[in-house]
């Protein structure tokens, strides 16, 4: 059974309780990510999120890892665009210990010169490391084209300028605006009983004051001019991303375009891995995602393609698309995907971790959670119409963003951007 209760300082406390289990998954999360940066202080978010294992007002960096991985668990965190979470999955007798550690690393962290000087480092080799990585620059040029000259296009962890000129003084002042009750959910799933947690919560967090932090920059959803980013690099394989801004979180049609990149590239038995792979073998791995934000999206299409047959590769992916936008799908490949959606979905729930990141992230993003039940109507109530128009609207070629990454000279630059429909 699912309960929500919010505390008066406005710490959100969300729970579900799933018997018969042995772990216990905890979830405090803050509503601040990439997108609340600026070019001064980009990957300050990131920077926030490792200095808070380094140590604590009550727990050394020692101690936060021993007293969790000391009793079989997992301890973690990420930032993304637009939420930092701090998480742990536990044995349920541990539940109390692991949730002060999480609640006083996450409210609480030190942030010494010293761990900052360390973790500098340990950051700016980790900026090198993704820039080595062709599969992941080519998301960061893609997003660099969906959203100029805005936060959302420039990467995660930031520049080496600008971690390399983040100051102890900064990194407190971000924490102190961003990580206060207002912009906090802290989500738990497992045998637990509601009441009980939220009592010890209370203890911990309840005292706190808070106030409304500062929103972000509102992002472009569409765009009138189709764009490439073409970067040379000597690489064993073409890396190729396709972007078309896409729908924000609330968007009527969000599960319209989920089954949409389903039956486009979401598992082996559609469309994009039978064209590209199957009965061509123009490349290895090719498939199709999207992603909601608060007031934007994306459709994106990425494929690792040999080196000689990339034109063949992004010329066969458009027409796969483009097909898809002015003929729709079939009924069977839609009951397929509301198959596989809903399998996947469901299977997802029984693991506490999951259950947790679920209930967290959807109630930070969209201020309420919709039961299993629901989701799943929604999804079976999508029509082959419902997949023909957002196709349509989504897949225009006029919203094309194309990077790609590989041994690249001008004349197949050339041909590629004819291929794409791109002017030079």
């Amino acid at each position: 059974m699912r309960k929500l209760t919010t505390l008066d300082n406005k710490l959100r406390i969300i729970t579900q309780r799933m018997k018969v289990r042995d772990s216990v998954s905890v979830g405090v999360w803050f509503g601040v990510g990439g997108r609340y940066e600026n070019s001064q202080n980009k990957g300050i978010a990131h920077f926030m999120e490792h200095l808070a294992f380094k140590g604590s007002r009550n727990y050394s960096c020692e101690q936060i890892k021993q007293q969790v991985e000391g009793v079989g668990g997992s301890l973690n965190a990420f930032t993304s665009e637009e939420e930092t979470c701090f998480y742990a999955k536990v044995p349920r007798k541990h539940l109390n210990k692991t949730f002060d550690i999480l609640s006083d690393i996450s409210f609480f962290p030190q942030i010494t010169k010293s761990d900052l000087e360390k973790e500098r480092t340990v950051i700016l080799e980790e900026i090198k490391m993704y820039h080595d990585l062709p599969q992941y620059y080519v998301m960061e040029l893609l997003e660099q084209l969906l959203w100029p000259n805005h936060p959302l296009g420039e990467g995660l962890a930031g520049t080496s300028q600008t971690v390399s000129n983040l100051k102890q003084a900064d990194l407190k002042a971000f924490q102190q605006h961003y990580y206060v009750p207002d912009n906090v959910v802290v989500s738990l799933c497992g045998d637990i009983k509601h009441d009980e947690v939220v009592d010890v919560i209370a203890k911990k967090l309840a005292h706190l004051k808070g106030h409304k932090p500062d929103r972000y920059i509102p992002a472009r959803k569409t765009q009138d001019t189709p764009t490439g980013r073409f970067y040379t690099k000597d690489t064993e394989q073409m890396h190729l991303a396709l972007g078309f801004l896409g729908y924000e979180t609330n968007h009527k049609d969000y599960y319209v375009l989920a089954l949409l990149s389903i039956m486009l590239g979401g598992n082996m038995s559609s469309r994009l891995f039978n064209e590209v792979r199957e009965k061509r073998g123009l490349a290895y791995s090719i498939g199709s995602s999207f992603k909601s934000l608060d007031d934007t999206g994306v459709f994106m299409v990425r494929a690792g393609v040999d080196n000689s047959k990339i034109e063949s590769a992004l010329d066969v992916i458009l027409k796969v698309l483009r097909k898809v936008a002015r003929q729709g799908v079939t009924a069977d490949e839609l009951k397929r995907g509301k198959d596989y959606f809903s399998g996947q979905f469901l299977l997802g729930l029984e693991d506490t971790m999951d259950h947790m990141i679920w209930l967290g992230a959807g109630l930070m993003s969209r201020d309420k959670i919709n039961t299993p039940e629901i989701v799943v109507q929604k999804i079976q109530a999508v029509t082959l119409a419902d997949i023909k128009r957002v196709a349509d609207e989504i897949l225009n070629p006029q919203r094309l963003n194309v990077s790609l990454i590989g041994p690249l000279d001008e004349k197949l630059e050339s041909q590629l951007r004819v291929v794409a429909g791109l002017s030079r």
